[in-house]
């Protein structure tokens, strides 16, 4: 796939010296989705509004399908779409004109068939002659995300489009996200809801304190990250796990009755099999056995705060 953005070396330092940005190099690939993870504060709004021209650089370049960001703004800008944390819109204007003066906004003519089609799916046709300040929350949250779409934008950013915001739209947000793939568009998506990146995105990458910590793809950051676990369930409970079973670092869960081993799915031998016969050789009566492995958000935490995953 062709690089569509190119982020080198790009640092955002503040009036009285705060650096929101520490070097930031990023490559993303035309028509990928891409989570950007991090906890508040980490830089992930100031790295979307320095790629947007909301935010200027201290140094460091960024080009847009080849446009720099600030040489060749205009170009850079017109293909990018932005869906803000923050609902900004003119209270007193109707959800069509505000919709259609963004998509004119960025030099395209009159399409109200493309506007039609982005309001029917995001639920707002039926609102269209409403005023802004008529609407709910929710629904300003839709004018949004059809604002950002009017002028058919190469690259959407979703700097945490769904937060606080109703089951309904979230699920409508991720049908549209899916159909933008589909039609080549790349989307950069900042999100609380890792279940949410976890479950859509082809690669993460994790910010903290103005860093790009790591990025990866999804499935082999969990690969190489996540732990594998097995869960030994006995049909009764113990005080504490046996001596002779000492040397395979289990734990014990709280009730007792659940002993959790931790191994490496990438070694020659996971020693599964020596386990349960020195849990047979214990006395100990298997009721089940469960397998899990590190959620997204398990790699996530590790990771900020520096443990090993």
């Amino acid at each position: 796939m062709t690089t569509i953005l190119s982020i080198k070396d790009l640092y955002k330092t503040y009036a009285g010296g705060f650096e929101a940005l520490k070097g930031v190099s990023l490559d993303i690939k035309e028509g990928e989705i891409l989570a950007l993870l991090g906890p508040n504060g980490a830089g992930k709004t100031t790295l979307i509004s320095t790629i947007c021209g909301i935010t200027t650089p201290s140094s460091g370049t960024v080009t847009v399908g080849g446009h720099d960001i600030v040489g060749d703004f205009r170009a850079a800008r017109r293909m990018i779409g932005l869906v803000p944390q923050e609902i900004a819109l003119e209270p007193f204007e109707k959800v069509w004109n505000t919709v259609r003066f963004s998509r004119g906004l960025f030099g395209h003519g009159p399409d109200n068939a493309r506007i039609e089609e982005i309001l029917r799916k995001l639920s707002l046709f039926e609102k269209r002659k409403s005023s802004i300040k008529e609407l709910s929350g929710g629904m300003k949250r839709r004018v949004l995300i059809a604002k950002a779409l009017a002028h058919e934008p190469r690259i959407l950013f979703l700097d945490e489009p769904t937060a606080g915001v109703d089951v309904e739209l979230r699920k409508d947000m991720w049908e549209i996200v899916a159909e933008l793939k589909q039609a080549g568009v790349t989307i950069i998506l900042t999100t609380h809801y890792i279940e949410e990146a976890e479950a859509i995105a082809d690669r993460v990458g994790v910010i903290d304190k103005g860093k790009l910590l790591l990025v990866q793809e999804k499935k082999t950051m969990m690969a190489q990250m996540g732990k594998k676990q097995i869960e030994v369930m006995l049909t009764e409970p113990v005080a504490a796990i046996p001596a002779s079973l000492a040397a395979h670092n289990l734990t014990l869960n709280g009730t007792g009755d659940t002993l959790i081993y931790t191994y490496d799915i990438h070694a020659e031998r996971t020693g599964i099999t020596t386990l349960l016969n020195d849990v047979a050789q214990a006395g100990l009566v298997l009721r089940d056995v469960q397998t899990r492995q590190s959620s997204l958000e398990e790699i996530f935490v590790n990771l900020v705060s520096g443990e090993p995953a």
